[in-house]
């Protein structure tokens, strides 16, 4: 754990300046499963309340949530609230770059995105299609 939370936070410490240059953030937005899964376990409203309840997972919620995830296996992982068994064996390690990037970029808490990387990429491309 020791390891891996050193090599995460030394990753995100190089590009770290190139973030901080641009201003303040006014909101900071997490996306994916993992972090949709970490904010579930945390007590974020589940999936089946729909994309437009605001959830959020604090710092503060994460750091008590990592030791009980390090603590756990997979098959234990996978039976905690928004944890599908093809995430659990990636949540510790994502719970680690979320609360490390966090932690370095002074974030107390960041809002849910309901939609990932994939969306995003659909909606770009829907955008780009000519009016006609």
């Amino acid at each position: 754990m020791r390891g891996l939370r050193k090599r995460v936070r030394s990753r995100i410490a190089t590009v770290q300046p190139q973030l901080v240059r641009v201003g303040e953030p006014q909101l900071a937005v997490g996306t994916s499963k993992t972090v949709r899964s970490l904010a579930r376990i945390c007590g974020a409203a589940p999936r089946a309340d729909g994309p437009y309840v605001t959830r959020t997972l604090s710092l503060a919620d994460l750091s008590g949530l990592v030791p009980r995830l390090a603590r756990t296996t997979a098959a234990e992982r996978a039976r905690l609230p928004g944890v599908s068994a093809a995430r659990a064996p990636q949540l510790l390690a994502g719970a680690l770059v979320v609360e490390s990037a966090m932690e370095l970029l002074g974030t107390e808490s960041i809002t849910v995105c309901p939609w990932a990387l994939r969306e995003g990429l659909i909606l770009r491309f829907l955008d780009g299609l000519p009016d006609d």
